[in-house]
């Protein structure tokens, strides 16, 4: 495990397209173009990272909340399956179903998406207002896994910043990079923002 940051898109960017399957819930594709004119967050997770699993009862929660209150959430995995099997679509599958995630969870095989957000770690979050311009990128929260005081996570910096973009207002909170693991790059694949 490497304790990766992310890279801090610069804000305001547009959302990259995506166009990948979906392993939870209605099978088929999703696209970014699905979500046109709705906030959108975008969420690099996998299912074995510490980082993931330290988050990921409350991810749910936070889901549960804020797709009722008109948020379009998107998971996506960009790990190297070969490499970490555990990642692959059917644990996804089992992975969702098993927190209870209600937002598709996709698999990003070629990697060209998470390239495009520049995608570092997971978990690794982009808010998007409904116009889809960037407006939050960084940490769900301050607790990590395994501090000397645990921690429950709250999701308070994600929550501050989604309840902005629900409001039309702008993200007024400090933005602090996510920290996680690497995502697994493909052998030869690793983008030249992801330090060596």
């Amino acid at each position: 495990m490497v304790r990766t940051l992310s890279t801090m898109l610069e804000l305001d960017t547009t959302a990259p397209e995506f166009d990948l399957p979906n392993f939870n819930g209605e099978p088929g594709r999703v696209r970014r173009a699905d979500y046109l004119g709705r906030p959108l967050l975008v969420m690099f997770i996998c299912n074995h990272c510490p980082y993931v699993i330290h988050l990921a009862d409350e991810l749910s929660r936070f889901a549960d909340e804020y797709i009722g209150r008109g948020l379009a959430i998107v998971a996506i995995n960009a790990n190297d399956v070969d490499e970490y099997p555990q990642d692959g679509p059917e644990k996804m599958r089992d992975e969702a179903t098993r927190r209870g995630y209600r937002f598709p969870y996709l698999y990003d095989e070629s990697q060209a998406v998470a390239r495009a957000y520049r995608a570092a770690c997971t978990p690794d979050f982009f808010l998007f207002d409904a116009d889809h311009r960037l407006a939050y990128r960084g940490q769900f929260d301050e607790t990590r896994p395994r501090q000397q005081t645990p921690q429950t996570p709250t999701g308070s910096d994600l929550r501050a910043a989604a309840d902005a973009v629900l409001a039309g207002r702008p993200v007024e909170i400090e933005q602090r990079p996510s920290l996680g693991c690497n995502i697994k790059w493909r052998e030869g694949n690793s983008p030249d923002y992801f330090p060596n």
